[in-house]
């Protein structure tokens, strides 16, 4: 059980070493033949790759962003508690510029998901 588990995710792991390698191949091509029926198959697997890295990513930067301002305002407000209200205020105003991170990545995931533009180039 074990070991099937093991060659099988190996096998994945593999594949996308493989197609994340060949994915510069595929896209400096000069055109790709509306008749493949392949190609819109991998260019949505693109997109959703794209999607998923760009919301992961910005997910992850917000949250180390937001973790570190609250760190940071909690230890201002134990040294000084009587500026409690500026330093509140302040702590916001960061958490929203450092939450604009993940709102901009959702923005590139919907558009590469949904309003692509370069898939009339790709896909004919």
């Amino acid at each position: 059980m074990s070991q099937k588990f093991t060659k099988n995710l190996l096998t994945v792991f593999t594949v996308m070493i493989v197609l994340l390698l060949a994915s510069p191949f595929v896209f400096a091509s000069e055109a790709i033949p509306a008749t493949d029926s392949n190609s819109k198959a991998l260019f949505t697997l693109a997109a959703m790759l794209g999607a998923g890295l760009a919301m992961g990513v910005g997910a992850v930067g917000a949250a180390l962003g937001i973790g570190s301002i609250g760190n940071a305002a909690c230890n201002a407000v134990g040294r000084n508690p009587g500026v409690q209200g500026k330093i509140m205020m302040t702590m916001l105003v960061g958490m929203a510029m450092a939450e604009s991170i993940a709102i901009y990545c959702l923005v590139i995931a919907l558009v590469l998901l949904y309003a692509n533009p370069y898939m009339r180039y790709f896909l004919g």
